[in-house]
Order: C-alpha cells, then sequence, then structure tokens
C-alpha cells in the first residue's frame, strides 16, 4: 500500500512543481488507491519519482525532521551522502568527536532504504513497462541513474547486494557483490544508455528535471560519468587512466557549463513536498541556522581573500564573543571561554572562532546546542539559494521577503564542467605534468566561479558595492595559480586539494573521494579530540540490512576501505584526523 500511495502522491507532487502533463495525470484517482497495481502506473510516474529520489539520495531532505517521509517518494531522508562527504572535509562541520559514534550503523538507513525500495526497485518495475511501450529514453535516464547511485553506494559502503537487489519477495537475503563488479555493471549501464539516448524514434518522458529531453547532453553526461569512474579506480587499475584519455579525445563530455549536469531546486513549495534546497530548508528557519559552518573551511577564505566567501555564506551578525574585543560569552559559544587543545596549538590551527562575524564551529566540536540560531553564519546564495552577504547581518528567522534571499532556489552539483577540469588537473599532477595540471586547475577555477558570481542577481544585494569585481575575482585566481605553480611535492598538492574542496562546496561525494584518493590536503583542521578513532574510510552497513538480511556481517569499524582505495591504512593516511 506504501508503495501504491506513492503514484498517488507523484501526481500532486507534479501540480506543486507547477508541471502539467496528461501523460503523468493518466491515473485513474477514482479507483481505490490500496488496490493499484505497477501496472496501472505509467513510466512517465515512475520516472519522476526515480528522478526526484536520487537528487534525495545525494542531498537529503529540505524538511531537517527524520521521522517525516518526502511525500513524493514515500520514504524517509536523512542527510543523504553529500553531506556525510562534506563533513569528513571539513566543507561542512561534524559535530562530534569520535568518528566510530558520529557514523553509526543506523545512521544510513534512510540512504539505503531510499537506494534500494526506492530508486532500485522503481526501475525494476518501469523497465518492462517502458520495453513494451518502446521508451527507450525513459529507459536511458533510467540506467544513468542506476550506475550514478550503485557507484557511489560502492564508494560509501563497499561491497553491496546488487545482482539481487530489489528482487522481493524472489530474492529476500540478496547477497554482496564485489564493489569492482558492480562498477563494471555501472559501465555496461551507462553504454546501454548512450544507446538508448540516441534513438530518435522513442518517445521523451514528459518531465526530464536534468537536461529538459536535450538526448546530447544526455550522451555526454553519461561518458563524463565514466570519466569519473575510470578516475575512481586509477589506483588499482592500470588501463583506467587510458580509458578516461580515449573520453577526452572524443571531445564528447561535459566541457561547457551550459551542459552541467546538476539538479536546480524550484523552491515553489515550503510545505509538503518541500523542494527548496535542502540546506535552505534546514537553515532557513524561524530560529536560525541548523547547520554550523566550518571554521576551517571559512578560514582558508579569510586567508586567502577568496572572494566567494559572500556566496557561500551569509553572517547574521557582526562580530563573535572573543573576537575584535568582544567580551566571550558562555550561553552562546563555550569555548570562547576555553584553551585550545594542545595538538591545535602545536599545529597552528585556527581555534573556536574567526574574525568579521563569521560564527562556525571545529571539526569534533560537539558542545552541544545553545541558542545561536541567529547568530551562526549560514549558507548563503551558493549553491543553497540563500542570501548573499552584503554586510547588512539580519537574522534570517525574520519573516521578510529580504532575509529569505533567493528562497531556496539552488543547486546540487553532480557532473560538471569545473569538475572535469579538476580531474584533468590531478591526473596530469600525478603523472608530474605540472604545466598540464597548472592550465586545467586555472580553467577549473575560472568555470566554478562564473557559477557561483551567476547565482546572484541585482535585486538580492541592497548594496551592489559589496560584490566582488571582475578585479577581486582575477587576483584571487592568480594569486592561486601562481601559487600552485612555484610550489613543489606535497605542497603543491595542499594548495590544489584545498581548493578542489572549496570548488565543490555543495558535493561532498567528489571531495570524500578525492580525499581518500590523494590523502590531500595535510592542512585540514583536525579533530577537537586527539585520538578520535578511524577515519571512515568507508561507513557501516545500515543496521536495517545487516539485523534484516542474512547475507551481509558488519563490519568491524569504518576503516575498512573500499576496492579502489589501496592507499595505506592507519592514522597517517589521510594525512590528518
Amino acid at each position: 500500500m506504501k508503495k501504491m500511495n506513492k503514484y498517488i502522491v507523484l501526481v500532486l507532487s507534479v501540480m506543486l512543481l507547477g508541471v502539467t502533463s496528461c501523460e503523468t495525470t493518466e491515473l485513474d484517482l477514482t479507483e481505490d488507491p490500496n488496490f493499484l497495481t505497477p501496472t496501472q502506473a505509467s513510466p512517465d510516474l515512475f520516472l519522476l519519482s526515480i528522478q526526484e529520489d536520487f537528487v534525495r539520495q545525494l542531498d537529503g531532505d529540505a524538511n531537517g525532521d527524520p521521522n517525516d517521509n518526502f511525500v513524493t517518494g514515500g520514504f524517509q531522508f536523512g542527510d543523504g551522502l553529500s553531506p556525510i562527504g562534506m563533513e569528513l572535509t571539513r566543507i561542512m562541520q561534524m559535530s562530534s568527536r569520535n568518528y566510530g559514534s558520529t557514523y553509526q550503523d543506523s545512521d544510513v538507513d534512510d540512504e539505503w532504504d531510499n537506494a534500494y525500495r526506492g530508486i532500485l526497485f522503481d526501475i525494476r518495475l518501469m523497465t518492462p513497462l517502458a520495453e513494451e511501450a518502446g521508451l527507450t529514453r525513459h529507459l536511458g535516464i533510467a540506467q544513468f541513474i542506476e550506475a550514478y547511485v550503485i557507484t557511489a553506494m560502492v564508494d560509501f559502503f563497499g561491497d553491496i547486494p546488487y545482482t539481487e537487489a530489489a528482487r522481493a519477495p524472489e530474492i529476500v537475503n540478496p547477497k554482496l557483490d564485489s564493489g569492482e563488479s558492480v562498477y563494471e555493471a555501472a559501465f555496461s549501464l551507462l553504454d546501454q544508455a548512450i544507446v538508448n539516448f540516441t534513438n530518435t524514434t522513442t518517445g521523451t518522458p514528459s518531465i526530464d528535471y536534468y537536461y529538459n529531453n536535450d538526448y546530447s547532453k544526455w550522451v555526454r553526461a553519461a561518458n563524463t560519468l565514466k570519466m569519473k569512474l575510470y578516475l575512481q579506480t586509477r589506483l588499482v587499475d592500470p588501463s583506467a587512466v587510458d580509458a578516461f584519455n580515449a573520453i577526452v579525445s572524443s571531445g564528447n563530455y561535459i566541457t561547457d557549463t551550459a551542459d552541467d549536469f546538476e539538479f536546480k531546486w524550484p523552491a515553489t513549495s515550503a510545505a509538503q513536498p518541500d523542494n527548496r534546497h535542502p540546506r535552505y530548508g534546514l537553515n532557513y528557519v524561524s530560529n536560525g541556522a541548523g547547520d554550523y559552518t566550518s571554521n576551517w573551511l571559512v578560514n582558508q577564505m579569510l586567508t586567502n581573500d577568496d572572494p566567494r566567501i559572500r556566496y557561500y555564506f551569509y553572517r547574521q551578525v557582526s562580530v563573535v564573543p572573543g573576537e575584535g574585543g568582544t567580551p566571550p560569552d558562555e550561553q552562546t559559544l563555550r569555548c570562547s571561554l576555553q584553551t585550545p587543545p594542545q595538538h591545535y596549538i602545536n599545529g597552528g590551527f585556527t581555534f573556536c572562532s574567526l574574525p568579521n562575524g563569521y560564527w562556525g564551529r571545529d571539526h569534533g566540536d560537539n558542545q552541544g546546542t545553545p541558542p545561536d540560531g541567529l547568530f551562526r553564519t549560514t549558507w548563503g546564495v551558493y549553491p543553497a539559494g540563500g542570501r548573499f552577504d552584503d554586510d547588512s547581518f539580519n537574522p534570517i528567522g525574520q519573516s521578510n521577503a529580504a532575509s529569505l534571499g533567493a528562497g531556496g532556489v539552488g543547486i546540487t552539483p553532480i557532473l560538471n564542467a569545473f569538475m572535469v577540469d579538476f580531474w584533468r588537473a590531478e591526473l596530469a599532477l600525478a603523472d608530474g605534468d605540472v604545466a598540464s595540471a597548472q592550465v586545467f586547475f586555472e580553467a577549473g577555477l575560472r568555470k566554478q566561479i562564473a557559477k557561483v558570481r551567476a547565482s546572484v542577481t541585482n535585486d538580492m544585494v541592497s548594496d551592489l558595492s559589496f560584490q566582488p569585481t571582475d578585479a577581486d575575482f582575477d587576483n584571487f585566481i592568480n594569486n592561486v595559480v601562481t601559487s600552485f605553480g612555484n610550489a613543489t611535492g606535497d605542497d603543491q598538492w595542499d594548495i590544489f586539494a584545498e581548493n578542489h574542496f572549496l570548488a565543490h562546496y555543495g558535493n561532498g561525494i567528489e571531495a570524500y573521494n578525492f580525499y581518500r584518493r590523494t590523502g590531500f590536503p595535510s592542512t585540514l583542521q583536525p579533530n577537537r579530540e586527539p585520538d578520535p578513532g578511524n577515519f571512515p574510510r568507508s561507513m557501516f552497513y545500515p543496521n536495517q540490512a545487516v539485523t534484516s538480511n542474512a547475507n551481509i556481517t558488519q563490519k568491524p569499524n569504518v576503516g575498512v576501505q573500499v576496492f579502489w582505495d589501496n592507499n595505506p591504512a592507519g592514522p597517517s593516511f589521510p594525512r590528518s584526523n
């Protein structure tokens, strides 16, 4: 019944998104929804659900209540996979001093459930219907999404059920497949998807959230996803780099920002289904911000005069307790009265507070939740669709249009042109070709910064003088690229990696994978706890999966590495814990 109710709600979801189509309302609502069968749902309805569940798998839910069901998918959503990666790479703040207690087996139940009982199950139900109707482009989109989802699951969990998954009641205890074999299956799916995308005789989905039925762009995205997977396996497969370069030679991949594969949150509704950017929905509420910003990330931007800081973050106050002559405040910022731990002092890391009103937290600071929601620095206009920081310092909890910024009209960056340039820079740097790495590095920076700048319109800024100028951005880029070119060895990797993380603000999957591939940067702020346990090289299997599936045995710890991660285990890798 839960599954069938999902299709009824999909029709309401389409209406809330402002999209109308006779195709998507074919379901006969005069019939009892408790007795509908999968054959009574159209491929369009399935594909709509698959597309929405896909972005929720990456970026989570906007309402912030883990006990609420996202009404369109019918499943509970946690934070998604991307915020996990952002926490581990200090793009977001992690609020626990021990890795094992932070990432427990119950914390990823929702993402596992959505992947299997949501996305994969819907694809299995849709496929015969689409095949029968000759809807190959429906199949191609589903195959692309399946390839991304199953490889992301491998990246976070390692070996996973796949060949026997989503086959209940025929198989209720699916076996684990090796991560390597799942990657191989993903390449096959992408090959099939490309064939299906190029079929010009087929019908098209009534709603394509990503490319609006432009299948030349879908082909480029499929090839770009292949490149991502080849890059991912470069440490364990000598042929992966050659395969990556073969796609580069073809030119048929995402090279232009206009072809970026991303989800644009329409933000037409704050009620169920909440289609604002999830980080906006969690932070732009009456009692203020829910997330803490990462002191490491903000400090990087302040230190390097990074103009993107006004786009990434919005400050609700002009000063933080203990900074700028302001007295400490035990109630709202307890650490302002504390001495930095010795390993912070020894490493010269920033502690507790930052200047100019940037109110965040250190990595692993778990000192509860004081009444500081209307003081914390929060998500800005990029990528979450929040406020541009124009020194107005108005609390976001105020119920006026100015306090709402872009209203949650943000993006989830998934596969972007700037990312491809960073991939090519990584390969060149690993090969010792610093000159080429520098060219690709600069190209990636310029493309990502152009995206950031495009997120602001003049009506979002009360004083246009606060918008950084072309010269501001050129100076920043030139300084970073010059520093990279003048550095050597680990210092060069540190500069590249720091800027990789900054550019991937909003996509923790790529940052987390990069960190495990390379171990850089070594400059990350360490956990507040001197011995926080194994750095998570993968997540525990979800509690529900272990208890319900006899073929899944829980890992001994989160230090277990996925198949493509052959870097040394232990406290020396990554280089900052």
